[in-house]
């Protein structure tokens, strides 16, 4: 393979980044894998991938290999030799070098290209660089290639060379001749005229300096542009304004004295709706093209790459022709492209970025075919995209997730002074909590809460650092008010009431019959509040109650409850209990009085008790309140009947309402009051009473019985083992190391003689309590001393909630999980304990010496064999008792202990 160098350029290169172009200091040379690069072969381009992995937070600089030399490509530089780079805001970027560019060894139409790309780390200390050769192979040569690229134009015609008898013929190329004067003028090129349109001539080394390039291979003539410089001009073909430039090099060799190239490239011709992009190229090339040709094929693709028709398809892109110009039509966001976000005058835009690629080939009348490629970049116009606000959550249709642009993103509230970070998606998401102070809230409707959140989102674009804000108000409306729920019992005296708390606390007005529930009224009814419920007590006969009904032996009376919300005045919650309680109303005594009770009902809601009176209407009530009348008089009086049947005597009277003499009862509201009161005696009874006793010879002593003694472990939430953790709350979860509290109790027991001894304590993966792995806690009543973290007994005294110390054992271990090859076999874990129940007055061995209690002597051997003495289990079933926790989960699995 033989290395063209191109010494004349060299002269005038200057060491310019391609991103931030500044030149470097002395650094460090590191040289990595090429993970996140990918090169491949673009019909006559390559074209280079570079992951943003590699290239975020770098500068990077790209060099052309040219056997032992590195040759850095300025912009300039770029331009002039077939090279080209794009990078979106993420960092993605590709390069693109043509084929028949500078520094491209070309051996028989096979093309080996070598590029070096160097990162500089944001310290400038260390560069990292990776080499990356490719070679592609491209022999469909057409008689004429032009290629439109982001910064140059470039044009090849096939060159006919004589044979030795005079004969024009085809050869294939086997080395490409770059732009070095010497190698230019071994093929003759001394001199090209640019028409512009008018004619002007440069020698090739004037060309050069200018920015052009010029090369020659064995069979074609390379000539290559900058757009916009004094050898091109600006033409409209079909509408569409197109660059054009057009030069012919002269030649003193291979039997040609000119040659003439001509390259058009599109610079407009894209039309914009909402919804799709329109990019029309002339159908007929005018500067290129002015006989009769035929289009042979044509092609769209994306980023340098043809798509065939199932990827256009998929993707909505259509490509079809009209009279005047070849029309490729791309949706607004699709995937191939990306969104770039903007703030003019604080207002929020985005534009849509996208690359499409035209490839057409056609043919003249001589038979001449001509390959045309254009890769053109489009960014549609600012289009305003406030941000919304959807299902409480704000949304943004811009460039968050892919380009880490928006890297300070903060939400503030214009009330207050602080912010909430958010995290960074598709959109962007700000999660309050509908019960944080900062959000506001009312009832439109009972069982309907309405969440307001008034807040202002400050966000700045980068890296241009254009701040915008945007102000929001958010509203959810939820049914999700939970109603307050009562519940109620009664014994033979009480009503005992029970308010279990809704969603809204004791954000209620409560009225027990018709009064409100008062402090004064709460004390009278014996009120509890644990922040969840409340309770109360009321007497039946309690002034809020109502009577219903009365018997001779019973009373049935009501107690209402009803539950207002505050504000609106709704009812909540409407609650009555009625129940019978035992009430003797008439009371006969064997010397002739009688005592009765009159009750007024809620049926006759304007009765006076106290105006009651007997059948004479002198006998009144010896008590009365404001809803009982208490008679007692003698069987004789009051106007008291008397009547014979069978065997008894029966007397009798009236309890009514009193008049005024000669006014008959007519009251529209209540019904006439009207109570029958009545005492039985029997004729002739005998009464028979007998009584006897006996000595009592020995005094009373309890037997020896058996019964069934019961040990409970349960798990408190804090070491004051004021609360614990119910069967509903497991599993629990817990971080790593934190302490975990057990209690072990002897229940239904008060007798102080026996003790509570916790033998073996151990924690398995299972709930099965002799599951493997396991890991000693307590051994042989005492800590595991093996144990870095070890188990720590807590001292249990006498207060309202432990009549009897030493029934309770109580300790803590921290949190832990099991491990195999550093990898948590699961993250939950059971402990298991068997417990020894004593005699204090014994003179038992073992455990029942007590809690980490030994002989003397053996103080050391107790740690040396727990591991033995936890599997050497007491045989005695009758006083040991087995228990086990439930399940308790490791909270933050991030890290374990080893």
């Amino acid at each position: 393979m033989m290395c063209s160098i191109c010494s004349s350029l060299l002269w005038n290169m200057m060491a310019v980044l391609i991103l931030l172009g500044q030149a470097m200091p002395n650094v460090k040379l590191n040289s990595q894998s090429s993970s996140g690069l990918r090169s491949e072969c673009v019909g006559n381009l390559m074209r280079l991938s570079l992951d943003k992995a590699l290239a975020v937070g770098n500068q990077l600089e790209v060099e052309a290999i040219n056997c032992t030399q590195h040759i850095l490509i300025t912009p300039s530089l770029a331009a002039q030799c077939g090279y080209s780079m794009e990078s979106d805001p993420w960092g993605n970027t590709r390069i693109y070098t043509s084929l028949l560019g500078c520094y491209v060894n070309n051996e028989e139409d096979t093309f080996n290209v070598g590029l070096r790309l160097r990162m500089y780390s944001k310290s400038q200390s260390t560069v990292i660089s990776h080499n990356v050769m490719q070679t592609c192979s491209y022999t469909q040569w057409a008689s004429r290639e032009i290629l439109c690229d982001r910064n140059y134009m470039e044009v090849s015609n096939h060159l006919a060379t004589p044979n030795v008898k005079g004969r024009t013929q085809d050869v294939k190329g086997h080395s490409k001749i770059s732009t070095i004067p010497d190698a230019s003028e071994a093929l003759g090129i001394w001199k090209v005229t640019f028409n512009t349109p008018q004619p002007v001539k440069m020698f090739l080394r004037e060309a050069e300096q200018a920015g052009y390039g010029a090369m020659a291979t064995s069979t074609r003539l390379v000539m290559r542009s900058p757009y916009n410089t004094a050898g091109t001009y600006s033409e409209d073909v079909a509408g569409v304004p197109m660059q054009v430039f057009k030069v012919s090099a002269y030649k003193a060799k291979l039997g040609q004295s000119m040659v003439n190239l001509a390259a058009a490239c599109p610079t407009g011709g894209v039309l914009f709706t909402n919804d799709v992009i329109s990019w029309h190229v002339p159908r007929r090339v005018t500067p290129l093209v002015d006989v009769k040709f035929k289009i042979l094929e044509m092609y769209m693709g994306i980023n340098g790459q043809r798509l065939d028709k199932s990827q256009m398809a998929a993707r909505g892109y259509t490509l079809y022709t009209t009279d005047l110009h070849i029309v490729i039509e791309i949706p607004v966001g699709s995937p191939d492209g990306y969104y770039k976000s903007h703030a003019p005058d604080y207002q929020y835009h985005v534009t849509y970025i996208v690359e499409p690629m035209l490839e057409v080939l056609w043919r003249t009348n001589s038979k001449d075919d001509t390959r045309y490629k254009v890769l053109f970049p489009i960014t549609t116009p600012l289009m305003p995209r406030l941000p919304h606000v959807q299902d409480s959550k704000s949304h943004f249709l811009v460039d968050y997730r892919k380009s880490g642009l928006w890297r300070r993103l903060q939400t503030c509230f214009l009330f207050l002074s602080y912010c909430f970070s958010l995290q960074r998606d598709q959109s962007y998401s700000l999660l309050v909590p509908f019960g944080d102070d900062v959000v506001l809230k009312h009832n439109p409707e009972r069982l309907v809460t309405v969440y307001s959140l008034h807040l202002i989102f400050g966000l700045i674009i980068l890296p241009e650092e254009i701040p915008f804000a945007h102000p929001v108000e958010l509203q959810a409306s939820l049914q999700d008010v939970v109603l307050p729920i009562i519940s109620g019992t009664c014994d033979q005296n009480m009503f005992y009431i029970h308010v279990k708390y809704g969603s809204q606390g004791t954000n209620f007005q409560a009225m027990v019959g018709p009064r409100p529930l008062t402090p004064e009224v709460a004390e009278e009814y014996g009120f509890q509040e644990n922040g969840t419920h409340l309770s109360l007590i009321l007497p039946y006969a309690a002034k809020d109650t109502a009577f219903e009904l009365f018997t001779s032996g019973s009373v049935r009376a009501r107690v209402d409850l009803l539950l207002l919300d505050i504000i609106n005045n709704w009812v909540l919650a409407d609650y009555f209990l009625a129940c019978d309680f035992p009430l003797t109303t008439t009371a006969c005594f064997p010397n002739g009085t009688m005592n009765a009770l009159a009750v007024k009902v809620e049926s006759v809601p304007n009765l006076v008790p106290s105006q009651l009176t007997l059948k004479d209407k002198s006998c009144k009530p010896v008590f009365s309140d404001f809803r009982l009348a208490y008679f007692s008089f003698s069987v004789d009086s009051c106007g008291t009947t008397r009547r014979f049947f069978d065997h008894y005597m029966v007397y009798e009277n009236e309890i009514t309402l009193s008049y005024n003499e000669g006014v008959a009862y007519a009251s529209p509201i209540d019904p006439e009051y009207r109570q029958t009161i009545s005492c039985y005696y029997v004729i002739n009874a005998t009464r028979i009473v007998a009584f006897s006793s006996t000595h009592r010879s020995f005094d009373p002593t309890a037997e020896i019985g058996l019964g069934q003694l019961i040990v409970h472990m349960r798990l408190s939430q804090d070491s004051s083992y004021h609360q614990f953790y119910q069967a509903e709350d497991y599993p629990v979860e817990k971080y790593l190391r934190q302490p975990l509290y057990f209690d072990v109790e002897l229940m239904e027991s008060t007798d102080p003689q026996l003790e509570l001894i916790l033998e073996n304590c151990w924690a398995t993966l299972h709930n099965n309590r002799t599951s493997l792995p396991s890991w000693d806690i307590i051994v042989d009543s005492c800590e595991n001393g093996d144990d870095s973290y070890a188990t720590i007994f807590h001292p249990v005294v006498n207060d309202s909630k432990v009549l009897v110390p030493s029934h309770i054992k109580r300790f803590s271990v921290k949190m832990f999980t099991f491990t195999k090859d550093e990898e948590v076999l699961k993250d939950e874990i059971y402990v298991h304990c068997d417990a020894v129940i004593c005699d204090t007055n014994s003179q038992a061995d073992g455990s029942c010496r007590g809690q980490c209690v030994h002989p003397t002597g053996l103080g050391n051997a107790k740690h040396q064999g727990r591991k033995r003495l936890k599997r050497e289990r007491s045989t005695d079933t009758t006083h040991q008792r087995q228990i086990s926790s439930g399940p308790i989960v490791l909270q933050n699995t991030q890290s374990n202990l080893k």
